[in-house]
C-alpha cells in the first residue's frame, strides 16, 4: 500500500496509485489527489521565527520534482521511519511514521515555546476503504486519536500532564473516493487504520526515547 523511498533529505512514501488525501500539511493541504506524501527533513535552526517556511518548503520541493505531492516537515532524523501494515475483514491500511517529542505538549495546556526544540510526530496514512469525505475526516480523527493513545502510553511527563504529541503534529490520509459512509471504531476501516497508526508511532516514539536517553 505504500512503498517507501528514502532519499535524504526527503522521506517518500508511494502510494499503488493516485488518492484522495486529507492533512493539514504544510504543502497541498486540505482534500488533494496525489500519490505522494513527503517528508522533508530540517535543521531546528532553519525554523527561526519569522521564516516563511512554507514558502521554503514549496520551493525545494519543485526543485526535486515533488511539487504535486502532500509534503510535511521535521526535524527528526527521516532516516528512523516506522511503517506498520494491518488487515482487517481483508481491508489494509498502512501508516508511515517519525516521531520526535521534543516540543511535546498535553493538550489543552501549552509550554513556553522553546526555539531550539522542533520534535513532531509526521504520519502518512493509506485504507484501502472507498470513502465519502465524511467518512475520510472520520478515519483521520481515529488515527489522530491512535496517535495520542500511542504517545500516552509511553507515560512521557511534562509539567502540564502527560505528553499527547507534539505542537507541530501532521498527519496525512489517503484512501480512495466512494460510497463508504462510516470509517469509525466499529469498521473495519476505522480499526484498520487505528491499529496501524497505534502501531507504527508506538514503535517510532520507543526509538525516541531510546535515543533520547542515550543523549543524558
Amino acid at each position: 500500500m505504500i512503498e517507501v523511498r528514502l532519499e535524504r533529505p526527503w522521506l517518500i512514501a508511494e502510494l499503488a496509485r493516485p488518492m484522495r488525501v486529507l492533512s493539514w500539511a504544510p504543502h497541498r493541504a486540505g482534500f488533494v489527489t496525489t500519490d505522494r506524501i513527503v517528508w522533508r527533513e530540517v535543521r531546528n535552526a532553519d525554523l527561526a521565527p519569522g521564516f516563511d517556511a512554507e514558502a521554503w518548503l514549496a520551493e525545494a520541493l519543485g526543485a526535486a520534482g515533488l511539487g504535486q505531492a502532500v509534503a510535511m516537515m521535521t526535524s527528526r532524523d527521516v532516516g528512523t521511519w516506522r511503517l506498520e501494515v494491518v488487515t482487517v475483514e481483508g481491508l489494509r491500511a498502512a501508516c508511515l511514521a517519525t516521531v520526535g517529542l521534543s516540543n511535546a505538549e498535553s493538550v489543552g495546556r501549552r509550554l513556553p515555546w522553546h526555539a531550539a526544540e522542533f520534535g513532531t510526530i509526521n504520519l502518512a496514512v493509506a485504507v484501502e476503504a472507498e470513502l465519502t469525505e465524511a467518512a475520510q475526516l472520520e478515519a483521520l480523527s481515529i488515527a489522530v486519536e491512535a496517535r495520542t493513545a500511542a504517545v500516552m502510553a509511553t507515560g512521557w511527563e511534562l509539567a502540564t500532564g502527560t505528553a499527547t504529541g507534539t505542537g507541530t503534529d501532521c498527519v496525512a490520509l489517503a484512501c480512495l473516493p466512494g460510497a463508504g459512509r462510516y470509517a469509525g471504531k466499529h469498521t473495519a476501516a476505522g480499526e484498520a487504520v487505528g491499529a496501524a497508526v497505534r502501531g507504527a508511532v508506538a514503535a517510532a516514539t520507543a526509538d525516541w526515547l531510546r535515543w533520547r536517553r542515550a543523549q543524558g
